[in-house]
């Protein structure tokens, strides 16, 4: 392993050794404070142009696993960790985390303190941050001033840049492994519902999940109008998690303006942002975000506290919300800030966290039940 250093855009820098792909890597430096699920965080879309710094000090000891992958390959600009494990053991793994990221052109990171890192984005915030060869044939000077250059998060529409660009059919469903005699929903007994999800930077978890429930899932591409939407009659849309500033996504919450109203629409992290940028709200870009599987959430109507998975740099500013058509659901009891919201006239709400979890807890899950149930009421009325 080669040694590498680690400059941040206030000079601060961190000497470690690289692992993966031996190439200069630049993002956003961000953490994570889950324990595992480190595959489905490397191929999450919702971070691309970031480089993840794993709080849990071992990463690496279980492999890669082919059933484990979130999308069509990692969206991570970089991974960094305390300590890579030199041993996988995992009877699913056909690669270990080094072979995998080298195989990918991602660069990796460790043995530094990452215990420092992170506790010096949460001081000062996330920033951008690019991985060197420690080399010397650049002064510390010319790092920084090359760190600097790195493109801000703020302003990007990274969800055009994430979607898979074509509309696709998608058919496989989430295993229950507490119940291996759980059945899927029978098509030839009950018709399916049909779901357009709109790829702005889908996790699988979430069509496996739609899938378990019973309905047929068509994704389309990010930039899909409302009209061609409708013309494929769907009893429900779902808006996608994904990358990067929700207000350069225009083109989304012009679409999904027009769809408000015909058809019941959930909304997850990106998707949720952007379901209230539609209703003429507006966004902030957070200190250093919300990234890990123990995030707590209150339910507003309950009271119910849930455990919740989270990957978010933005937020939906509270006093912006307009009092009289949208209602506040969720809110974070770390900060205070938004997670949910539901339209109060028509059949729309959506989560800032991640209710498919892959990794995380699973107390959210109910909330496909919820949006399975209001397509069908509003099938049902339809029809009446």
């Amino acid at each position: 392993m080669k040694r590498g250093i680690l400059v941040l855009e206030d000079g601060r820098s961190f000497n470690g050794l690289r692992f993966g792909a031996e190439t200069t890597a630049e993002g956003e430096v961000v953490f994570n404070t889950s324990m595992m699920g480190y595959q489905e965080i490397l191929t999450d879309p919702s971070y691309a142009a970031q480089m993840v710094v794993m709080t849990y000090p071992m990463i690496g000891n279980y492999g890669i696993a082919d059933e484990d992958f979130e999308s069509r390959k990692p969206f991570v600009a970089g991974l960094i960790v305390r300590e890579l494990s030199r041993i996988t053991s995992n009877w699913r793994s056909v690669h270990s985390l080094d072979e995998y990221l080298a195989s990918r052109g991602i660069p990796g990171f460790a043995e530094l303190d990452t215990r420092a890192l992170v506790r010096h984005l949460r001081s000062k915030g996330t920033m951008r941050g690019m991985i060197f060869n420690d080399d010397g044939e650049m002064s510390p000077e010319e790092r920084v001033a090359r760190v600097q250059e790195v493109p801000s998060m703020a302003g990007r529409d990274l969800a055009s840049v994430v979607t898979a660009g074509h509309r696709y059919h998608w058919s496989e469903r989430e295993v229950d492994f507490a119940d291996a005699n759980k059945k899927a929903p029978r098509p030839d007994v009950e018709k399916p519902l049909q779901v357009v999800v709109y790829d702005f930077g889908v996790k699988r978890g979430i069509l496996r999940q739609l899938v378990g429930k019973g309905c047929q899932v068509t994704v389309v591409p990010a930039q899909t109008t409302a009209e061609e939407v409708l013309a494929m009659n769907p009893d429900g849309v779902m808006l996608s998690n994904g990358p990067g500033d929700p207000e350069p996504v225009e083109y989304a919450a012009v679409n999904v303006k027009k769809l408000i109203g015909k058809v019941p629409i959930f909304g997850i992290c990106l998707g949720h942002q952007i379901l209230a940028l539609a209703t003429g709200a507006k966004s902030f870009k957070m200190p250093f975000g919300h990234r890990g599987g123990n995030h707590p959430v209150q339910d507003l109507s309950t009271g119910k506290v849930e455990i919740t998975s989270q990957n978010h740099g933005f937020c939906i500013a509270i006093d912006s919300l307009d009092t009289d058509h949208v209602e506040m659901t969720h809110i974070n009891l770390n900060d205070k800030t938004l997670e949910g919201i539901r339209l109060k006239n028509t059949s729309a709400f959506s989560v800032q966290y991640h209710p498919e979890a892959s990794p995380g807890p699973h107390d959210a899950n109910y909330l496909f039940d919820r949006f399975v149930d209001q397509m069908k009421s509003w099938k049902a009325d339809a029809q009446a």
